[in-house]
């Protein structure tokens, strides 16, 4: 268990600029998930690695957080996910508060504690996967992936709601078609606000540049075609979303 005054994580880095679209940032990366994604290449902080993951007070986190606040916009809090401790996160977004925004990256199946951070009006900006199909992604049992999908899109709903920030990272896999993302994105588009979303199309790398969960499906699916990416980016933008970038591609508009 994890106490109000303590997080679980893996490390933080002072100052980013990859992982808030647009922003610096201070990135803290939390241990332990709820999902056991194939491509998932944090894993091991995912798994809560002993060697990796180790108790850190708040009033330490937040002690590195303001010797950084003057060059960066947001607290970025990443993981596996967040919302596993979300009472130390409670405790952390406070105390920043008037200090930097706070960001959180969230594959948004804990619909509860996401809930009771909103309604303490603690989060700016979310970023999140649209891990499609999901029975592929999540790395669970499909009686387990349709609750969870539900609660992904229950919580979509509740961030329009409070008209927070979307990041919605797309994962791109071979087998990502136009048709399969229509098919998601007729579910999502209604519970996103287009004038609050930034879509950004990540294309999945596995080995060598990074080590993937599931090496064998990562072999099997990671490094689609470029092309597919930006094909794919047509389709969101014929959805109603004016920003909408391909991150791993060099040269196309950020």
């Amino acid at each position: 268990m994890t106490s109000d005054s303590q997080l679980l994580i893996a490390g933080w880095k002072a100052v980013s600029l990859v992982d808030v679209h647009g922003y610096s940032s201070f990135t803290l990366w939390t241990c332990g998930c709820n999902l056991k994604c194939p491509f998932c290449h944090n894993w091991k902080i995912a798994n809560i690695d002993s060697s990796i993951c180790k108790y850190i007070s708040v009033e330490t986190i937040l002690e590195e957080i303001l010797a950084s606040s003057s060059l960066v916009t947001y607290l970025h809090v990443t993981g596996g996910e967040p919302l596993i401790q979300w009472r130390g996160l409670v405790e952390l977004f406070k105390k920043t508060r008037g200090i930097v925004l706070n960001s959180l990256n969230s594959n948004l199946t804990l619909y509860v504690p996401l809930k009771r951070l909103l309604e303490l009006n603690l989060v700016h900006h979310v970023a999140v996967d649209l891990k499609v199909p999901p029975v592929k992604l999540y790395g669970l049992p499909p009686s387990s992936v349709e609750r969870l999908w539900a609660m992904f899109l229950k919580s979509l709903a509740l961030l329009r709601q409070h008209h927070v920030l979307v990041e919605l990272r797309i994962p791109v896999h071979r087998g990502l078609t136009r048709g399969v993302l229509e098919r998601y994105l007729d579910q999502v588009r209604g519970l996103l606000d287009p004038e609050k979303t930034v879509v950004i199309f990540n294309q999945l790398l596995g080995e060598p540049i990074v080590n993937p969960r599931n090496r064998e499906w990562c072999r099997e699916n990671c490094f689609p075609e470029e092309a597919l990416l930006v094909e794919l980016a047509e389709v969101a933008k014929s959805y109603g979303f004016s920003s909408v970038h391909i991150k791993s591609i060099p040269g196309f508009p950020q």
